[in-house]
């Protein structure tokens, strides 16, 4: 019988190219010469650096542990010797440097011994499993980088547990590729997250448009279902759709819940992860690995052979490049991290592959080139009929235009998921994706400003209150010494006239 699913308003179907890179198998990209670890690869926190200057590390050693409750440790991809740890390039969007651990490897490639004997994950508590999600520096690995162990420890109770293999951005096929060579590890691990998160059922959800990858899955099932019969697991196909691989938008598609304005899954009952983050999971739980590499797309019309590599996090970027462009492409490529939707042109080569690195999407594009200029908005309302949540896109492109920032928040400015749609539609080519970003940072700043003066004035307040009791003691203290000069005068006198 077959499963009844829901619809998300808006979206787009969109040209996948796909093929370019889902045909080859994942291959490992050699170990670079250095290693640039950034301290913070995750939502959250940096993390604080336990190494220093000139030390020896082993590959999987702890080098960074949180500084927070949403942060996350990092560890190192490779053996050598700590030669920097220093502000460096990272592939963000903001172009900003950060501090990084900079690795020398000594072509060893050698192992650091593991703490304590293997753990059974199926007798262990589930606060034990969590710490070791946590410790193995596990985030959210399609995109988000939120710390898994914060997102497995819901505050409600949950009841379906949703894995995320949609992957609806053109171009990538690193999640693809995964549940086809490794469906086993896909499934263990969501089995495994069934009992941590004391859901009834687990949903693995596949866009319609990768049958080699269902199929692997169901295969898998039907050996997993085989050693647990009772538990409620299914592979899912959803209609192929940008983008339905949004966390709010495949709750939808799946169990038909809307998870509120502002809200999160778990307060409608779900927690949602994504398939290369499960795996990682697997692969600590039952093989004691920390997180220290991760599935790329390499694609694109400037890379001689697109296909997907399984890399070191802290690769430089740079010697991926020169391993896979073309040779006419040399010198004029531009670098998306990402897809073509929700990614950003790289600020500078130099940055390392990390975390939250799934995709290199690289165009053979003259660097003369320049995009179209926008045109001013005609109010044609194509961006309102494609939005996936439902927002008015044009209101708040003219008051983020404007810096009417308490207007962008009255029209839900933080719902917006900046999957592009608004602006692929566009018929003025307005990047209206950059002005909900830039307001969101405004209005994030101002916040942070309003916290800052109000703890300034809470200081203030306080030492004006110490002053005043100070001053209070002080004359306290006066008052007495006043008394007992008066009393011992009296006494005096008294002993006199007694005399």
């Amino acid at each position: 019988m077959k499963r009844r699913l829901w619809s998300f308003p808006g979206g787009v179907r969109l040209p996948g190219f796909k093929e370019l890179s889902n045909r080859e198998a994942i291959v490992p990209f050699p170990v670079p010469r250095f290693i640039v670890l950034p301290l913070g690869q995750h939502a959250g926190q940096p993390a604080e650096p336990l190494v220093d200057v000139g030390e020896r590390v082993l590959c999987g050693q702890l080098i960074a542990r949180p500084a927070a409750l949403v942060s996350a440790p990092v560890h190192t991809s490779t053996s050598g010797t700590v030669v920097a740890i220093e502000e460096r390039p990272v592939a963000h969007r903001s172009g900003l440097p950060q501090r990084c651990i900079v690795i020398e490897s000594d072509g060893l490639d050698e192992w650091i011994a593991p703490d304590d004997p293997q753990l059974d994950p199926w007798r262990t508590p589930a606060k034990e499993l969590v710490e070791r999600i946590r410790d193995a520096g596990i985030v959210g690995l399609g995109g988000a980088v939120f710390p898994s162990a914060v997102k497995l420890t819901p505050s409600k109770p949950v009841d379906t547990l949703i894995i995320n293999g949609v992957e609806c951005e053109p171009y990538i096929t690193c999640d693809d590729l995964l549940m086809r060579s490794r469906p086993e590890a896909v499934l263990r691990g969501a089995r495994l997250l069934l009992e941590l998160t004391g859901a009834r059922r687990c949903r693995v959800a596949v866009e319609d448009n990768k049958p080699e990858a269902a199929r692997a899955l169901e295969q898998a099932l039907a050996e997993v279902l085989r050693e647990d019969g009772a538990a409620d697991m299914e592979v899912v196909q959803v209609p192929t759709r940008f983008p339905a691989g949004g966390e709010k938008q495949l709750i939808r598609v799946l169990t038909g819940r809307e998870v509120p304005s502002g809200g999160l899954p778990f307060q409608v009952g779900v927690v949602c992860v994504n398939v290369g983050t499960v795996a990682a999971i697997h692969d600590a739980l039952f093989q004691g690995r920390p997180l220290i590499s991760r599935i790329v797309t390499v694609t694109g019309d400037g890379v001689a052979a697109p296909r997907n590599y399984e890399m070191r996090l802290g690769t430089p970027i740079r010697e991926v490049l020169d391993h896979v462009l073309k040779s006419e492409a040399r010198g004029s490529a531009r670098v998306h991290i990402g897809g073509p939707m929700m990614g950003f042109e790289l600020p500078d080569a130099h940055a390392p592959v990390a975390k939250g690195t799934n995709c290199l999407l690289v165009r053979a594009q003259p660097a003369e080139t320049r995009p179209a200029e926008a045109m001013p908005c005609i109010r044609c309302g194509a961006c309102a009929d494609v939005c996936p949540v439902r927002l008015m896109p044009q209101q708040l492109y003219w008051h983020s235009r404007a810096g009417e920032l308490d207007k962008t928040r009255e029209h839900h400015l933080f719902d917006c998921i900046e999957c592009g749609c608004c602006a692929h539609v566009c018929p003025s080519r307005i990047p209206l994706v950059q002005y909900y970003q830039f307001a969101k940072h405004e209005v994030r700043e101002a916040e942070r400003r309003a916290r800052k003066a109000e703890m300034a004035r809470a200081r203030n307040e306080q030492r004006q209150a110490r002053i005043e009791r100070q001053k209070a003691e002080k004359e306290a203290k006066r008052r007495g010494r006043g008394r007992a000069k008066r009393d011992e005068g009296a006494e005096a006198g008294g002993d006199e006239a007694a005399a």
